[in-house]
C-alpha cells in the first residue's frame, strides 16, 4: 500500500486530522503537531508507566523505545483513561492483544494521565498491557500527537529496527485494533 493510501485509511478530513500530502520529505500534519515520517526511525521515546506484574496487577514501569527493540510496537496515543472512546479503543486491543502476541508484536498505549490512574484503568478493565503516562505531552508532541492537556488518538506500527511503518490520525475507536492487526500481517506478508 502507498504511503498516501496508508494515511488516507486514518484520516477523517474536516474531524480531527487534516494532512498535508506531498512527497517523501515533506512533512504531514494532523491536528495535533507535524506526524513522523514513514520509513525513518521512529521519534526516541523514555516515559513512566504501568505494565502488568507477575500478580497480574498493574506495576510501575519505565519504558523507552530502545527497550523494545527486536518487535514489532503498536504506540498509540489517546486522550484520557475512563472516557467511552478511549475505553472502547483500549478493549479492543486487550481483546486481540494474543494475535498482536502471535505476531511478534508488543501494544502500549499513550496519555497523559499519571500512572496511579493507568493503574487504575487498567485494574478496572482488565488491561494486560503497558500504559505509559505523558504529562507534558513531550512525546506526544514528537509524534505529532498533542493538543494540550490531551494526547490526540492516533496510532503508529512500528517495526523491529525502530522504523515508523504505518501510522492512523482521526482514528476510530471501534475496530481499530483490527485495522492495526491487518495492517501489520500485511506488512509481514510483505517482508516488512
Amino acid at each position: 500500500m502507498q504511503r498516501r493510501e496508508l494515511l488516507s485509511q486514518g484520516v477523517r478530513l474536516g474531524t480531527l486530522a487534516l494532512l498535508c500530502l506531498g512527497g517523501r520529505g515533506q512533512p504531514a500534519l494532523a491536528l495535533g503537531g507535524t506526524l513522523p515520517e514513514l520509513g525513518l526511525a521512529a521519534p526516541a521515546f523514555s516515559l513512566d508507566g504501568v505494565a502488568p506484574g507477575p500478580d497480574g496487577q498493574a506495576q510501575p514501569t519505565h519504558l523507552n523505545l530502545g527497550d523494545l527493540a527486536g518487535s514489532w510496537l503498536v504506540l498509540y496515543f489517546y486522550p484520557k483513561d475512563f472516557t467511552s472512546g478511549c475505553t472502547l479503543e483500549a478493549r479492543g486491543f486487550q481483546r486481540d492483544l494474543s494475535a498482536f502476541a502471535a505476531a511478534g508484536a508488543q501494544v502500549i498505549g499513550v496519555s497523559a494521565d499519571d500512572p496511579d490512574q493507568h493503574a487504575s484503568f487498567c485494574g478496572s478493565e482488565g488491561l494486560t498491557y503497558p500504559l505509559l503516562s505523558d504529562p507534558g505531552g513531550q512525546v506526544s508532541k514528537a509524534y505529532g500527537s498533542w493538543i494540550p492537556p490531551f494526547s490526540q488518538r492516533h496510532s503508529f506500527l512500528i517495526d523491529p529496527q525502530g522504523v515508523l511503518q504505518a501510522l492512523w490520525t482521526g482514528v476510530r475507536p471501534a475496530g481499530h485494533s483490527q485495522e492495526v492487526l491487518a495492517e501489520l500481517t500485511r506488512l509481514q506478508e510483505q517482508g516488512a
